[in-house]
């Protein structure tokens, strides 16, 4: 069973939690990661949540993301997820926003509560998708995903919404 590695306000380690049972309406802050894959084109690509996700099923959102388990190094952590959850490689990783954090309630009242920072990526080969993690995939424009998540963020996760113009304003994507 994997844990999460539950944090104070400052963001201090303050023990561990299962991470099947972290995810309520009172979710304590946990750290997390997100990490948004870019191709040689400059194209940004975007995931659909599994239906049978717990939080946030069925919308679009960044390439993956994930928890880092209690003492996992961050880049260990990110390319295990790359391979759990695309059956993908990455390399080139870098930060884009370190210092990320959020808290969003999702319709079924479930609570996501995170210092997440954020990673950009390169593909190094191609992509398998777990079909449990992932419904569909697309490689979008960058121009193209800020207008869709700007003219219809309902359709994508709380996080990409913020992250997105964040990543461009900043030169990351």
């Amino acid at each position: 069973m994997d844990d999460v590695t539950l944090l104070a306000e400052d963001g201090a380690v303050i023990g561990a939690f299962p991470k099947s049972e972290v995810h309520t309406t009172d979710t304590p802050l946990h750290l997390a990661f997100s990490c948004h894959l870019v191709d040689e084109q400059g194209r940004i690509l975007l995931t659909r949540r599994a239906l049978s996700k717990l939080t946030w099923p069925g919308v679009w959102t960044n390439s993956f993301c994930g928890h880092p388990r209690p003492g996992e190094d961050m880049i260990d952590a990110i390319e295990r997820r790359a391979r759990e959850e695309l059956g993908a490689r990455v390399i080139d990783l870098r930060p884009a926003l370190p210092d990320y954090r959020y808290r969003a309630v999702d319709a079924s009242g479930i609570v996501e509560n995170e210092i997440c920072p954020v990673y950009i990526a390169r593909l190094d080969g191609e992509l398998h998708p777990d079909p449990s993690e992932v419904a569909e995939w697309a490689w979008v424009a960058g121009d193209d995903a800020v207008a869709s998540v700007a003219g219809a963020p309902f359709a994508f996760s709380p996080w990409l919404v913020e992250q997105l113009p964040q990543l461009r304003e900043g030169g990351a994507l």
